[in-house]
């Protein structure tokens, strides 16, 4: 049966509807699209990997000290440093440090950062790694080199930004 201009263009018409539905269903989803989400319990020092309620990986982590905590919320992982530099912020604490360049013995940051509340928050690698399991940073969370590289290609592979809750 051939078909004629007018049966085209209702069958067309009819499946805007479809189309629109699943695109607005599909905008309701409270799933994390890359199929996991990040949970920080600062209390406990310890950052999951969660998909679909199972936790399917946890670090050892350090957090933000009394005087400079770790901001709880909801955040979303953002842009992903590797072997980043460190240029000390404009904060009364950092004065009088220096930039110092990837892989620098003075660097504090070691590996990748991954940034959820930029400029100032970011999931990094640490040159200090004794200071895990404590509240240590300057409200950063602080991993172990090969965890946070680890973390960082995970987030990568699925699409550079997953969803980030940080409890106490």
């Amino acid at each position: 049966m051939a078909w004629t201009r007018r049966a085209q263009l209702w069958a067309l018409l009819a499946l805007v509807p479809l189309v629109a539905g699943v695109w607005w269903s599909s905008s309701l989803r409270t799933a994390d699209p890359p199929g996991f989400h990040l949970e920080v319990d600062l209390s406990q020092r310890q950052l999951d990997i969660v998909r679909r309620n199972e936790v399917i990986k946890s670090y050892s982590i350090a957090v933000g000290s009394r005087r400079h905590p770790t901001p709880a919320g909801s955040f979303w992982t953002g842009d992903i440093v590797w072997h980043p530099g460190w240029h000390p912020p404009d904060v009364p604490w950092a004065r009088g440090y220096k930039y110092q360049p990837p892989g620098a013995p003075a660097n504090p940051l070691r590996g990748v950062k991954i940034y959820f509340r930029a400029p100032d928050y970011y999931i990094h690698g640490t040159n200090d790694p004794e200071s895990i399991g404590e509240a240590a940073s300057h409200g950063c969370i602080r991993m172990a080199e090969d965890d946070a590289i680890d973390l960082a290609q995970r987030i990568e592979k699925a699409g550079g930004s997953v969803r980030l809750v940080i409890a106490d």
